[in-house]
Formats: structure tokens, sequence, C-alpha cells
């Protein structure tokens, strides 16, 4: 048995119009696969390029080691020249990602490759960032602290990509006081008789290709895994739900630092506490 998950919808390009009422609006995902050909990117960005460009910068990794409490906010378990990684990704299969790495900051000559689309969402100009793996490596299931809306463009290669609106919670056994799931859940094949809520769950699946875009509504969880060596860009626009909005302020201000608190209090027992509770609430909703 496997996740009860319908293929998230696709089109070949998209006004602005019909981008607000069909998908933003409802708040549905798309896969947008020709809007960005005009990008001088889309036909320069790969990881040769990236390397050429950007090799000599130190990069942060992240693996898929479960969170210890002595682990910093997005703290790196791994650092590595740019030139390096890539040739790692390119010659074996490897568990360290990229993430949150911010274009203008660590590569300014990449935005000239890009511009911000028009999708009828004010988009955080400040914010494009990339993100990469290689073959098998994968994100653990989560949403974003601030809820965005996320556009999320891909290059290179083919990635996996399975989405849940927070309508789904009760089924997925979601850590509390955090953004993750738990994370030994295995998301591209699930043990049904470890975690069988999940087969409660509905959910969206697509494939994402070389110049494809994926919009994520708001505050919808995502797991990622790399099919092939790749990147992504994201770009995001705030959460315009009031209710979203709200979240996303306390996740910001009140359950981040009280997580922070909790973890140099109890340390690895709040850990396990809020592991073992995510199954149980899982189980009495």
């Amino acid at each position: 048995m496997k996740l009860n998950l319908s293929n998230i919808p696709r089109v070949k390009t998209i006004s602005k119009e019909d981008f607000i009422r069909q998908y933003f609006k409802p708040q549905k995902p798309v896969v947008i696969e020709r809007f960005i050909e005009d990008w001088p990117a889309y036909s320069k960005w790969n990881l040769a390029y990236i390397k050429k460009v950007a090799g000599e910068k130190t990069v942060p990794l992240y693996d898929d080691r479960p969170v210890d409490y002595k682990d910093g906010f997005n703290e790196p378990h791994a650092t590595m020249k740019m030139n390096d990684y890539i040739d790692l990704l390119n010659r074996e299969p490897t568990k360290f990602r990229i993430f949150l790495w911010n274009v203008l900051k660590e590569a300014p000559i990449l935005q000239k490759d890009f511009s911000y689309p028009d999708f009828g969402l004010r988009l955080m100009k400040g914010l494009p960032m990339l993100f990469f793996g290689g073959k098998d490596a994968y994100t653990f299931m989560h949403y974003d602290i601030d809820l965005a809306n996320i556009f999320h463009f891909h290059f290179e290669g083919k990635k996996e990509i399975i989405l849940f609106d927070q309508a789904q919670n009760k089924y997925l056994y979601k850590v509390p006081h955090s953004l993750i799931t738990r994370e030994d859940i295995n998301f591209s094949d699930p043990d049904f008789e470890k975690w069988p809520d999940l087969k409660k769950a509905r959910g969206w699946y697509c494939e994402l290709n070389h110049g494809e875009v994926l919009y994520m509504p708001e505050g919808y969880w995502h797991y990622m895994r790399y099919i092939t060596p790749g990147f992504s860009m994201s770009l995001r626009a705030i959460a315009r739900r009031p209710k979203n909005l709200g979240k996303a302020i306390y996740n910001i201000i009140v359950m981040r630092n009280f997580d922070n608190i909790m973890r140099r209090l109890k340390g690895q027992e709040w850990i396990d506490w809020k592991n073992e509770k995510a199954v149980t609430k899982t189980k009495n909703t």
C-alpha cells in the first residue's frame, strides 16, 4: 500500500489572473512547465555553471541525521568548498544537502540570470534561496516557519516532491513545538504497520524537472527527494490568510524561542518527549 496521493496539476504556462483564481485563492498546488524559458538561467544553470561562478565559496552542508538537542537552529553538520561538493554530487550518492543558500549574498552574479515573475503576489526579493542535493538525498517532511507561498524552480535532473496541507496534521505524526513530522518516517516508502494513521492522509505528488516551477500554497508540508543530483531556487511571498499570518508570527516569536529554551533546560529528554508525543497525539485523534 502507498500513500494516498493525487498528481499535482500541470500547466504549460499560466496568466497571473488564472493563477490567482485557479490556484492561489483555493490554495492548491500546481506545476508550471514552461514559465521561465526566457530566463538566462533556463539554459545556463546546471551544476557545472554553479561550480564555475561559485566554486571557491565555502558552503554549509546538512544530512538526514535526527535532530539533536545540542544542534543550534539551522546549524550545519559540515562545510565544504562548492567545487568539492559538486564533485561529490557527480561522483557518488551523498546525504549532504545545501539549503537556504542566499543567492544575493553568496553568489550575486546569479541574480542576472533570473527575474522576479509576476504571479499577482508580492515576492520577497531579498530571499532567493538555493537548495542542492545528490542522488537520494532528501529533506524531512516539514513546513516553513513563516507559512509562506513558495515558488520552487528546479534546475538539472529530477526531484520527487510530496505535499500535504495543514488539514492533514492529525495523520502525519507531527512533532509538537516544531515544524517537522517524526524524522524516522520514510515518506517514499512508509511502514504502515509502524505509522498506520498515514493511510488516512491525503496529499499531492509530482516529479519536478529542469526549468519547471512548483507552487506550494501557504503552510504546505513538503518532502523532497533528489532522484538525480540537482538544485532548486525558491522565491516566496508572505502568507496572506490572516490565520496563517498569525501562525507565522507565533512560530517565529514564540514557538522557536520556547523550543530553544527547553532544549537548553531538558536536553535530549525534551527531544525524546516530543517524538513520543507525536505518536500518542496522532493515535488519539
